[in-house]
């Protein structure tokens, strides 16, 4: 729903989302920090997320947050599987929500990428020299037996049993979510953890009903969804981030994701927030060519095939830029990460941009001061104007 004036730039007006209804289409996209300490948030992410809001955004996800601790891809990633994980990221979620911002959490589950180092150590295999200072590595599950990389950790192939605890782990997962204070659940079906596993033929060659063709590839993907659609209040959004086509080795096409989200829609989800990659290699390797705006035209192709509202991301850096991706209803929400590190309050120099008061987007602490400063500059526009003390 959209009441805003219709002078208003596309990238403020207002969205409502089932009962949920966010200040201005800027979402802040999921950005994993290896900061968490015993699987929990820490002071780190309270400043990292709290600046974002306190910038403007209108909806701040926070990062990909694991629904057990051995789904993570390494220890410094955050779970929401104990009730002390539960209050730290309630702690950060009350002042996100005191700014303005509507809370979102990324729930996602490594698989096969489990029990590695940092990306800033190349995401390495854990070893023998990790397990003598307390992280020793572990085995992961995937829907076949195929390793991240020639010679790496064998995970082991998933039975049905395994199957539903996943998804049971999930639905435990949504129901901490809403005990911590989230708006919004996103289901992390990207970048090359379990749930895109499974949509992949390159690492599922399963022969049972959740392998072979598109349908029963889909099948672990539906059925997690609708699991935690059912635990998820009616009123409440859900998205699903998708890698609208494979890495290295393309196996899965901008084509099936259509397909895809028109399933996802049918079970209750409300946006598809479009990415690439990470089935082979980096987390996020895109076959994409990286263009300003390069996500834009599957989020586009998938919100006019499959009536799915959707949210951009990637290499999104300019106002008039963002606003016209809207304008011309490619998409329905734009997500920032880099960017936001660089300038966190970027949504109120695009407010400026875009011809509005950018400091309206502040918090008055902020906007007081300096408007302040704005009424002594035009007093004294060149500084030579104020007679010396």
């Amino acid at each position: 729903m959209d009441d805003a004036p219709p002078s208003l730039p596309p990238l403020f007006r207002p969205l409502t989302i089932r009962g949920v209804t966010l200040r201005n289409r800027i979402a802040v996209s999921p950005m994993s920090q290896y900061a968490a300490v015993d699987a929990a948030p820490t002071d780190w992410h309270l400043v990292h997320l709290g600046k974002f809001a306190m910038g403007g955004a209108g909806l701040v996800f926070c990062e990909e947050t694991s629904v057990s601790e051995s789904s993570r891809k390494t220890y410094d990633d955050p779970a929401i599987a104990t009730d002390a994980q539960v209050r730290a990221w309630r702690r950060i979620t009350d002042f996100l929500r005191s700014q303005g911002a509507v809370t979102g959490i990324q729930l996602g589950h490594a698989g096969r990428k489990v029990a590695t180092r940092a990306p800033w150590e190349g995401f390495a295999t854990l070893d023998a020299s990790d397990a003598a200072r307390g992280r020793a590595p572990w085995q992961g599950i995937a829907p076949s037996p195929v390793p991240v990389k020639p010679g790496g950790p064998v995970p082991r192939e998933m039975d049905h049993d395994d199957i539903r605890k996943v998804i049971a782990l999930h639905v435990e997962a949504a129901k901490r979510s809403l005990d911590a204070g989230f708006d919004v659940v996103e289901i992390h079906g990207a970048h090359g953890y379990i749930v895109q596993q499974f949509l992949s033929p390159i690492t599922n060659l399963r022969t049972d009903g959740y392998g072979g063709d598109l349908p029963g590839r889909m099948r672990f993907a539906l059925e997690l969804v609708e699991a935690t659609r059912a635990a998820w209040p009616a009123d409440q959004p859900l998205f699903f981030r998708a890698s609208c086509v494979d890495g290295r080795g393309g196996g899965w096409s901008l084509d099936d994701t259509v397909v895809l989200a028109g399933e996802l829609k049918a079970r209750g989800v409300d946006v598809v927030d479009c990415s690439s990659g990470g089935i082979d290699g980096p987390l996020t390797l895109s076959i994409v060519p990286r263009v300003p705006g390069y996500h834009v035209p599957f989020a586009e192709r998938i919100r006019r095939e499959a009536g799915i509202p959707t949210m951009a991301v990637g290499l999104i850096t300019e106002a008039a830029q963002a606003n016209a991706y809207l304008a011309e209803e490619r998409c329905d929400l734009i997500a920032l990460a880099r960017e936001l590190m660089w300038n966190p309050n970027w949504p109120a120099h695009a407010a400026q941009a875009l011809g509005l008061d950018g400091l309206d987007w502040l918090p008055k602490p902020y906007a007081w001061w300096l408007r302040r400063r704005e009424e002594v500059r035009k007093l004294y526009p060149t500084g030579l104007e104020q007679p010396v003390a």
